[in-house]
């Protein structure tokens, strides 16, 4: 992609992180605009059609948030419109399958139906860029086909100097995962033999090792960290990933997020939180296990306007917060857990068997989430710890 002088950056990420300094530096190298969204994310359409940015890049929630007001849009079009939009979409995902471009696979679509979505998101993008954190395949697939813009994920980190893998834009069989080695880096994944995790398994898996020349020399004044991390030239990132034997690197998971149940199975929880996150009635979910106990429970922010949708057709009045409360809403939500978990092939000790309903969304104020929409999950066990013993509790 040629870069101009009329390109536009819209930022997401706090100031010091890695990437947004890498690529505000070079907007700014070649004469290019940045601007910095005003910092509500329920407010990004208005961030978006006031810069008409060129490029975007978000974490998996920006894109979460931009899919969900899509849906909803589609949702009030005439059922006819919406077949055809499904119509189109489903073509035009199969050519790009087939191995045509985005801009081949379906003019006639990005014509009829897929501009529209363009012109939501400001009219002018051309790349949008995903990290932080996987983001879902179903995600990544629609933004690929609606925005009429390329669309790729990577990974890296501040140590890294930013990008270690990244995806190619008209490469479907790197949607899902965080691509390939970027110039300059080397992967090789380690043996976690007290996770189960084996490299020479199938599939591939273990701890992501990086080595190369963006790699950093070590940690400020902390050589003691530096000597735990920097093994004969390799970093170990404390990441879990899978790879395909032609290279392509998935991330599943932190290895500090994944934890043992009393059975002794493994849970890599951030995948879970993303299968779990999809159906309509929930906002967010943060998926916990108590290493004591041989089960999973999850606090759970709902989705106002569909909650309230739900409780107008089955009989609940009162507030969204009152409604949160009713066992009837906990019930419906477990099923609609229960059916994703059924949908993506979860094993049973990972099915959801209790939920904390919480009307108020994770924000940074209570510590819940870091300014990149990272959950703090110490400081949720904390905040949200006595109703998750009245759950475990009431399971028992």
């Amino acid at each position: 992609m040629q870069m101009s002088t009329e390109d536009v950056f819209l930022s997401f990420l706090p100031l010091a992180h890695i990437l947004d300094r890498m690529i505000e530096e070079y907007f700014f190298h070649k004469g290019a605009s940045v601007g910095y969204y005003h910092g509500d994310l329920n407010a990004l359409r208005d961030d978006l059609m006031e810069l008409k940015p060129t490029l975007l890049v978000g974490v998996p929630r920006v894109y979460e948030k931009i899919y969900e007001g899509i849906l909803k849009a589609l949702a009030d079009l005439r059922p006819l419109r919406r077949v055809i939009f499904n119509a189109l979409y489903n073509r035009k995902l199969a050519s790009m399958k087939a191995g045509y471009t985005q801009k081949t696979a379906s003019p006639f679509a990005d014509m009829l139906a897929f501009r529209k979505v363009k012109a939501r998101l400001g009219g002018r993008l051309r790349l949008l860029i995903s990290g932080g954190a996987p983001l879902s395949t179903e995600i990544e697939e629609f933004m690929r086909v609606t925005s009429c813009a390329y669309f790729i994920q990577g990974y890296g980190l501040t140590e890294t100097l930013g990008p270690s893998t990244v995806g190619y834009p008209d490469d479907m069989s790197l949607v899902g995962t965080a691509g390939v080695a970027a110039t300059f880096t080397e992967l090789r994944l380690e043996e976690v033999p007290e996770m189960g995790y084996d490299p020479l398994g199938v599939p591939s898996r273990g701890e992501i090792l990086i080595r190369g020349s963006t790699v950093f020399t070590g940690y400020y004044k902390n050589p003691e960290l530096t000597n735990e991390v920097m093994v004969d030239g390799w970093f170990h990132t404390g990441d879990i990933g899978e790879m395909t034997p032609d290279g392509i690197l998935k991330v599943i998971d932190r290895k500090k997020n994944i934890f043992k149940l009393s059975q002794g199975e493994y849970v890599a929880v951030e995948y879970l939180e993303k299968v779990y996150v999809f159906p309509p009635i929930i906002e967010d979910i943060w998926v916990y296990g108590d290493s004591y106990k041989s089960m999973l429970v999850a606090v759970v922010n709902p989705h106002e306007e569909n909650t309230m949708k739900w409780a107008g057709s089955n009989g609940y009045k009162g507030s969204f917060s009152e409604i949160c409360k009713s066992e009837g809403l906990k019930e419906h939500v477990l099923k609609e857990l229960a059916a994703a978990a059924q949908k993506n092939k979860l094993r049973g000790f990972e099915y959801i068997q209790g939920v904390v309903l919480d009307p108020v969304p994770f924000d940074i104020e209570r510590d819940l989430v870091t300014a990149t929409m990272k959950k703090r999950r110490n400081y949720m066990l904390k905040y949200y710890q006595p109703e998750i013993d009245k759950v475990y509790k009431a399971l028992e």
